[in-house]
């Protein structure tokens, strides 16, 4: 009953600091000084025509990497605790998937696959991105899954892709303190023209590169999910 109590006290005194932040927000009428800087120089600075894009992989580089190695832990975290399980070593019987699932699953999964790669190519032209590209990269593979159930991928194929594209961001991130201004600096690589795929430095390799390790991230904890099924 106490217990109860508290919740209750705790859960009212949160919404009562959302409801006074909600009505309370008054949005600025002008830009402060960081958001102008950004508005003003990113394209210039940066030669993507996504200013996003461009904020992400360059003036928030660390950030970025911070979210990737989140990303990568609990990737990872997943894959031992499902490692451990006795029940992974177990596959049940499943019933056959509906021709409908089968046909749509082989008809959709090149396309979803084709979109993933243009999402994260494009990430510094229109909206998108690694994160975005690599979460429909690991779509089709849920697709793959629903249709096939017991369908088996290859775990050293999965990590290889993660930790080559790992290593690879990390290096260009290092290649941006040497050659240009700091870390993920894209200018290691010419701007070229606004607007072309091939411009905006290095964004396009960086996403690309992000594109594959989230995909490959997001992959390994399904495949892990689906082998650890209880029979």
């Amino acid at each position: 009953m106490v217990s109860r109590f508290f919740v209750l006290l705790l859960l009212t005194g949160v919404g009562a600091i959302f409801v006074s932040l909600m009505f309370g927000y008054v949005p600025d009428d002008a830009l402060n000084l960081t958001a102008r800087y950004y508005a003003e120089n990113t394209v210039r600075d940066t030669g993507a025509a996504n200013i996003v894009a461009a904020i992400v992989v360059t003036f928030r580089g660390l950030d970025t990497l911070g979210e990737v190695t989140v990303l990568f832990l609990t990737a990872a975290i997943v894959g031992l605790v499902l490692a451990g399980s006795q029940q992974g070593r177990l596959r049940r019987e499943q019933p056959a998937p509906g021709e409908l699932l089968v046909t749509g699953t082989r008809l959709l999964v090149p396309l979803i696959l084709l979109l993933g790669v243009y999402v994260f190519v494009n990430g510094h032209l229109t909206p998108g991105g690694g994160f975005q590209g690599g979460a429909i990269l690991a779509s089709a593979i849920l697709m793959l899954l629903l249709a096939d159930p017991l369908r088996e991928f290859s775990h050293r194929l999965i990590s290889a892709i993660e930790s080559i594209s790992g290593l690879v961001f990390v290096a260009i991130g290092l290649l941006g303190m040497v050659y240009a201004g700091g870390f993920l600096d894209n200018r290691i690589l010419p701007l070229g023209t606004l607007g072309d795929l091939i411009s905006a430095g290095a964004i396009p390799v960086i996403y690309s590169f992000i594109g594959l390790k989230v995909g490959a991230e997001f992959s390994s904890m399904m495949v892990n999910l689906s082998e650890t099924e209880e029979p």
